[in-house]
């Protein structure tokens, strides 16, 4: 069982920035080449995969809809991945939610934290 704790979110201006943050954990297990996504779903829109940094060597990968804008890093010592968003869009505004595959970022994510909302408007 992984568990997460998911922070950042808020409303934000149309080309201003937020920085949201994803605490994970899993007691009594070492976590080794895993993944960790993010996903975001607009009200009457499908779930969308935004970004995924993969443990195993460090990789990164992005949806075309946000590349060169959106940043996904991890903070080792903290079990934490923090998804920096720039220059962000009305179109960015859903739930964002932070998962964990267990084989990586095109593995199947099992687990998923609570979701944490970003509105960009005026």
């Amino acid at each position: 069982q992984v568990q997460f704790v998911e922070s950042g979110g808020g409303l934000v201006q149309p080309g201003r920035s937020l920085r949201l943050s994803c605490s994970y954990a899993a007691p009594g297990f070492t976590l080794e080449n895993y993944a960790i996504g993010y996903f975001r779903q607009a009200p009457g829109k499908e779930r969308e995969g935004v970004a995924c940094f993969s443990s195993r060597d460090d990789s990164t990968y992005y949806a075309d809809s946000v590349k060169g804008r959106f940043t996904i890093s991890r903070d080792n010592a903290k079990d934490t991945v923090y998804l920096q968003m720039n220059s962000l869009k009305p179109e960015d505004t859903a739930v964002y939610y932070c998962a964990f595959a267990g084989l990586g970022c095109s593995s199947e994510y099992d687990y998923w934290g609570q979701g944490t909302q970003v509105t960009v408007s005026s």
